[in-house]
């Protein structure tokens, strides 16, 4: 599997102060991994640019950063609503763990009869855990990304799952 060598972490949805502070949307798993990166990019005309992580602090469940280059309210301003980038290499995944971008595109097979129900679209959270969303014959179909209904995930051959009747095929 191609993977990307920088992968989405958050966004720039204002700033903070008038020395070119910002407030950043955290797409991690926590507020707390994305002040924890030294590092971060953003997407400018096809190559990505890098700034250092001068400061970062959770607050709520926002971060609070301030990057190399952004000294004034004009210079953070201009970068409002921008994606965030993380070099994928800065992160530090556990055993069993990967990025949920990794999961797009894949095969979802049942666990026991290898038969592929389709692939999965995209990965939601709506509050006690992710629902993947897959793409079947029939439609789009969701199942949530729990042990009960998802046996594994192997990133370069599939999710394996378990679903009732009726949960992703009528």
């Amino acid at each position: 599997m191609d993977k990307k060598q920088y992968i989405e972490c958050g966004k720039i949805i204002n700033t903070h102060g008038f020395k070119g502070g910002l407030k950043l949307e955290s797409w991690c798993n926590s507020a707390a991994d994305l002040a924890a990166l030294k590092r971060l990019f953003v997407l400018e005309n096809g190559s990505y640019k890098e700034f250092k992580v001068l400061r970062a602090s959770v607050f709520k469940q926002f971060v609070i950063a301030e990057l190399g280059g952004v000294e004034d309210m004009d210079a953070a301003m201009a970068l409002k609503n921008t994606v965030l980038y993380a070099a994928r290499k800065d992160f530090k995944l556990a055993k069993g763990e990967y990025f949920i971008s990794d999961l797009v595109g894949l095969p979802v097979i049942d666990a026991d009869s290898g038969k592929v129900y389709g692939t999965l679209l995209e990965t939601v959270n709506r509050g006690a855990s992710d629902i993947y969303v897959v793409k079947t014959d029939a439609g789009e179909r969701m199942i949530p990304a729990v042990k009960e209904f998802v046996d594994r995930v192997d990133v370069n051959s599939g999710i394996y799952v378990r679903p009732i009747p009726g949960m992703l095929e009528d």
